[in-house]
């Protein structure tokens, strides 16, 4: 039987801001179907780390692989693969929800692209907000909107930045089942997460990061 190759490989990454040292000698291996938590107090480097997965950060020394191509964000190699909700998302503003879902979906050449559509709607419960303008949701609506933009496309690697944010308990639920799903079917997941009930149930690895939060040139870092 042919060794499964890893989603997402991450070797010895370091990223400071200034002088101050966020993240260093960080290392991750994630294979299709595992879904890894970064747990840690704010500040931690738990978003940075995310932001150096996707390319959106540039790490000061180490690698990031996915699916073996280094990350660029403008690669079209990434965007195909890598799935995020990292920030809170810049919608167009004279989009309505289901304009936004449809532009994403036809985009990445999603095939019946109106029926997947309406499926993500559907489940993320913003059917009766389809027509609406994202500005004028509730901030819970707009997480479950930005979630639904990362479920419309096509992806091997899922990164959620603590998704859990602004949900109810009915859609911490839904959140934690969906990526249950997500990770049954062979995707590859890296979330960030204050929520230990969903890091129990969706993780199959923790990683609690204590940080490495130091001026440059001193000699103590934290593990």
């Amino acid at each position: 039987m042919a060794k499964k190759e890893p989603v997402l490989s991450v070797t010895d990454l370091k990223k400071s801001f200034g002088p101050v040292v966020i993240v260093s000698g960080f290392s991750l291996t994630v294979y299709p179907g595992e879904a890894v938590a970064l747990t840690g107090r704010n500040g931690a480097g738990k978003s940075t780390i995310l932001r150096c997965i996707i390319g959106a950060d540039h790490p000061d020394s180490g690698q990031v692989l996915v699916d073996s191509v280094p990350v660029l964000e403008t690669d079209p190699r990434i965007r195909k693969s890598v799935a995020t909700v990292i920030d809170d998302l810049d919608f167009f503003p004279d989009l309505s929800v289901v304009e936004h879902l449809d532009l994403l979906a036809r985009a990445h050449g999603i095939p019946d692209s109106d029926d997947a559509v309406d499926e993500v709607l559907r489940e993320v419960q913003l059917v009766p907000q389809s027509g609406q303008l994202p500005g004028t949701l509730s901030s819970g609506q707009r997480r479950r909107l930005a979630l639904a933009t990362a479920f419309v496309r096509p992806r091997t690697l899922l990164v959620l930045d603590e998704p859990e944010q602004r949900l109810d308990t009915e859609g911490v639920e839904w959140l934690t089942q969906r990526l249950i799903a997500e990770r049954d079917r062979g995707l590859a997941i890296v979330f960030a997460s204050h929520e230990p009930a969903l890091v129990e149930r969706v993780a199959t690895k923790v990683i609690n990061l204590k940080g490495a939060m130091y001026e440059s040139g001193d000699e103590q870092e934290s593990a």
